[in-house]
């Protein structure tokens, strides 16, 4: 049992969300509590919409993570269903996605 093994697939998105939130995080905080002034110009609501924008982005790796995450997602097929040719090009291309990630 390794150190990442509860976290299964996608560690580089899970990777990049906890990067990008820590980043937005401290300079939300360094915008708000810190007096950053230069030259008479204040810079501190420049970090705070930098810190939102840090975080705002990081959802797409929390999104990306959590998608690559889900298993067992039963067909339509199995339930009884016509399947449409919506769910063949997702399986299809979950399918690619799988086994790329396993040659890798």
């Amino acid at each position: 049992m390794g150190l990442c093994d509860g976290l299964s697939h996608c560690k580089l998105a899970l990777a990049f969300a906890v990067f990008m939130d820590l980043l937005g995080g401290a300079a939300l905080l360094v915008g708000v509590f810190a007096p950053l002034e230069v030259k008479g110009q204040d810079f501190g609501d420049l970090l705070v919409y930098t810190g939102a924008l840090f975080v705002l982005i990081s959802l797409a790796g929390w999104v990306l993570w959590y998608s690559g995450n889900i298993d067992g997602l039963t067909s339509k097929k199995e339930l009884g269903h016509i399947s449409s040719a919506v769910d063949r090009l997702a399986r299809n291309l979950s399918r690619k996605i799988r086994t790329y990630r396993t040659q890798h």
